[in-house]
């Protein structure tokens, strides 16, 4: 059974920021709609403003994929159920709105430590902009829209 949209979306915040508050889920949300809304550039190309295309995207999200390293994932949307915050935080997005500090950023990861690398990837299409909780933000840089 395919998921409806907001559905989807509930579950992917769920899963790739379930732990880092509110505002932690808003970043992320904030980052996948921005894919969604880029006028150019890889996600432009490959996604086409479609939010279902943007969270399927091969490589993207590893709540997405049931194997990662060629190993079972324990953690995927299909394992986490959205609660009402969820939901809430998707309905947030979805109305257009984005959360301050990472209103351009197209990437965030967790890097495990304090300090957030100031370029990622390492292909330079992004600088550092934000830290929010365990997760770093990241605006692209001219190079980006070459992609």
């Amino acid at each position: 059974m395919a998921y409806d949209i907001r559905e989807l979306f509930a579950r992917l915040i769920k899963c790739e920021a379930g732990g880092e508050g509110e505002n932690g889920m808003k970043a992320v949300a904030t980052v996948v709609m921005n894919r969604v809304h880029i006028p150019n550039g890889e996600y432009f190309r490959i996604c086409q403003g479609d939010l279902r295309r943007v969270l399927n995207q091969p490589g993207q999200f590893d709540c997405m994929t049931s194997v990662l390293g060629g190993r079972p994932n324990p953690q995927t949307i299909w394992a986490n159920p959205p609660e009402q915050i969820h939901y809430d935080v998707a309905d947030w997005a979805l109305s257009g709105n984005k959360l301050l500090g990472v209103a351009w950023c197209l990437w965030y990861f967790n890097p495990f430590q304090p300090i957030c690398p100031q370029i990622f990837p390492r292909n330079g299409t992004s600088t550092f902009a934000v830290r929010v909780g365990e997760h770093c933000f990241y605006n692209p840089t001219e190079l980006y829209y070459l992609t």
